[in-house]
C-alpha cells in the first residue's frame, strides 16, 4: 500500500509499502517488457491517507491476455469484464475478504488516457517502473491538477464528454463526494444536471451497486437531496416525483416527499445514540437499542447491504402510493387508505427494475406492507396484550424487529419539529416492552405445541384443510395470552371450538 499526506505543503515525499502483489505485478511486466502505470483511485486513496486495497493498472497491450496471465500468478479468478472497452478484472479471495485488480488497455498515451477518466481526482497515474519504497509527488504523473482537488476537498469532472461515454459517473460523482467528504463541484453538477436523462442507458446493475454503496455510507438523505437536485432521482425512480406536495393530516410536518426524506434521516439517527453522553431531551436516547440488536441490523442480505441499510430503503418508498391513495373525508380530513400495501407493491416493481435481489425486495417490501401495524398494536397508553404480540410476531415474521424499529423512524419523521415527547416516549417505551416479551418470553411469540393437524384429525374427526390451521392458531393465541398451558386445556379450548362450529 502507498501512504502520503497533504498536512504540509512541503511535504513531497511519499513512502510505499508495497503490496505482495503490486511487487509481483512489476516483477511480470518488466520481464515482459510491457508499459504500464498504477492509476485511478488507488493513488487518488494513497494521497489523502485513506484504506484501499483495490488496484487499477493500465498496460500498452491487450488487457485481457495480461490480466489471464496474472490471474495465474495471482492465484486470482479472471473476469472479462468490459469488452468494448478493453478492460479485465481479478478478484483476488483474502480470507473471508474479495479485493479487485482491473487491468485496462492504455488508450493512446497516458496522458491522453488519464483525460479520458472519470474525475480528475482519479486522473492520476505512476509508472510502474517507479513504484519504489520511496517517491515524490513529482512522479505522479498528473496533467488535469487532481492533487490539487485533493487538497481542495472537490469532485470534478475530468472532461465535459465524460458522462456522456459513461453516464454512470454522473451517480457515482454523488457517491465518491459522500464516501470522501468532498462537494461537487459547480460546473460538473450543471454538467450532470444537463446530462441526467443519459442515466437510464446506465445497466441497471451498475447503478444498483453505487445506490447500495450510497445507502451504506452516513447522512444518506442528504445525498438524496443531492440526487434530487442533480435531477437524477426523479429520472431512476419516476415515481417519487408524484409525492412532492402532496400535503397530508396535520400531525405531518412534511409533504410526503419531504416525510420519505426525512425517515431516511431518521432511521440513522435511531443508530446514532451517544452512550457516555444521555440527554433527557434528546429522542434517540429513548431508542431501546442494545448490542445484540446493533449486531442485529448488521447482519447482511446480500453482499452490499446490511439490514439497517435495507431500512433506509424501506424509508424511501413506504409512501410512495399516498398520492393516488389520497381521499377527502365527509369532515375534511385527508386519509391515504390501503396506501401500505399499494406502497408495498409499487416499492416492489421499482426495486426489481433496480436489480436487487429477491430478498432484499422481500424484506423492504413487507415492512412496508406492515409498517402501520405497529401502531394498531394497543391503545394510546396502554401495553399491548400478549395476544397481540403474538399476532405480530406470527405474521411479520422474520422482519418483526425491523418493523418495530421502523416504526419509530416513521414517528420522528412525521412530527419532525413538534415531536411531542411524551408521546414519543410512550411509543418508544412501547416498542421496549414488545421487544423484552419476544425476548424474555418466547412462550409467547412461540408456543409450545399442545396439539397438531394429527391430534385433531384423529381425536376430533376433522378432515384436513383450512380449518386445521384455524384451530391451531386460535390454541396458540390462547396459549400467548396465558389463558390455556397444557395439552388438556387446548383439547378443552378445541371442543369448544368444534361444538360452536357445529352448531
Amino acid at each position: 500500500m502507498l501512504t502520503g499526506s497533504y498536512a504540509s505543503e512541503a511535504r513531497s515525499i511519499i513512502r510505499l509499502k508495497l503490496s505482495p502483489e503490486l511487487i509481483k505485478i512489476k516483477e511480470y511486466l518488466r520481464q515482459e517488457k510491457i508499459p504500464a502505470y498504477l492509476v485511478g483511485g488507488y493513488i487518488r486513496d494513497t494521497l489523502i491517507q485513506r484504506n484501499t486495497i483495490d488496484i487499477d493498472i493500465a498496460v500498452s497491450a491487450d488487457a485481457f491476455l495480461i490480466a489471464q496471465k496474472l490471474s495465474g500468478l495471482l492465484q486470482g479468478k479472471y473476469i472479462p469484464l468490459d469488452i468494448e472497452n478493453n478492460i479485465a478484472r481479478i478478484a483476488l479471495c483474502e480470507k473471508d475478504k474479495t479485493h479487485y485488480l482491473d487491468i485496462s488497455a492504455l488508450r493512446g498515451n497516458i496522458e491522453n488516457d488519464l483525460s479520458l477518466r472519470d474525475f480528475t481526482i482519479d486522473a492520476m497515474a505512476v509508472n510502474i517502473e517507479k513504484l519504489a519504497p520511496e517517491i515524490t509527488t513529482n512522479d505522479i504523473i498528473d496533467p488535469l491538477k487532481g492533487q490539487n482537488d485533493l487538497k481542495n476537498k472537490v469532485v470534478r469532472t475530468a472532461g465535459n464528454n465524460a458522462f456522456a461515454e459513461d453516464p454512470i459517473r454522473m451517480l457515482r460523482a454523488v457517491r465518491l463526494a459522500a464516501e470522501l467528504g468532498f462537494i461537487i463541484d459547480k460546473d460538473t453538477e450543471h454538467l450532470i444536471i444537463t446530462r441526467s436523462p443519459l442515466i437510464i442507458k446506465t445497466a441497471m446493475e451498475r447503478v444498483n451497486e453505487e445506490l447500495c454503496r450510497l445507502f451504506s455510507l452516513p447522512h444518506t438523505s442528504y445525498w438524496l437531496h443531492k440526487l434530487d437536485y442533480l435531477q437524477l432521482l426523479d429520472i431512476l425512480m419516476p415515481e417519487l416525483s408524484t409525492t412532492k406536495g402532496i400535503e397530508q393530516p396535520v400531525e405531518h410536518y412534511w409533504d410526503v416527499y419531504g416525510h420519505l426524506i426525512e425517515t431516511v434521516a431518521a432511521v440513522e439517527n435511531l443508530f446514532h445514540q451517544d452512550n457516555m453522553k444521555k440527554q433527557l431531551n434528546n429522542p434517540v436516547d429513548f431508542v431501546p437499542l442494545s448490542e445484540e440488536l446493533r449486531q442485529y441490523f448488521e447482519q447482511h442480505v446480500g453482499p452490499a447491504l446490511n439490514r439497517k441499510n435495507l431500512l433506509k430503503f424501506a424509508a424511501l418508498l413506504h409512501d410512495i402510493a399516498k398520492p393516488q391513495t389520497k381521499i377527502l373525508t365527509e369532515n375534511g380530513r385527508t386519509r391515504f387508505f390501503g396506501h401500505d400495501k399499494d406502497s408495498a407493491q409499487i416499492a416492489s416493481q421499482i426495486l426489481t427494475r433496480l436489480r436487487f435481489s429477491n430478498r432484499q425486495i422481500y424484506i423492504i417490501t413487507r415492512i412496508i406492507e406492515l409498517h402501520m401495524r405497529v401502531g394498531q398494536m394497543t391503545n394510546p397508553g396502554e401495553m399491548p396484550t400478549r395476544r397481540a404480540i403474538y399476532r405480530y410476531f406470527r405474521d411479520a415474521g422474520d422482519v418483526a424487529i425491523d418493523t418495530l424499529f421502523f416504526s419509530l423512524a416513521d414517528h420522528l419523521a412525521a412530527r419532525g419539529p413538534n415531536l411531542n415527547l411524551s408521546h414519543w416516549i410512550e411509543h418508544a417505551n412501547m416498542v421496549e416492552y414488545t421487544l423484552s416479551v419476544c425476548h424474555e418470553k418466547k412462550e409467547v411469540v412461540q408456543p409450545p405445541k399442545l396439539l397438531d393437524g394429527h391430534d385433531l384429525i384423529n381425536i376430533f374427526g376433522l378432515p384436513p384443510g383450512p380449518e386445521i390451521k384455524k384451530i391451531l392458531d386460535n390454541i396458540h393465541e390462547l396459549q400467548a395470552a396465558g389463558e390455556i398451558t397444557t395439552r388438556d386445556d387446548a383439547l378443552a379450548a378445541t371442543r369448544k371450538f368444534v361444538k360452536l362450529n357445529g352448531e
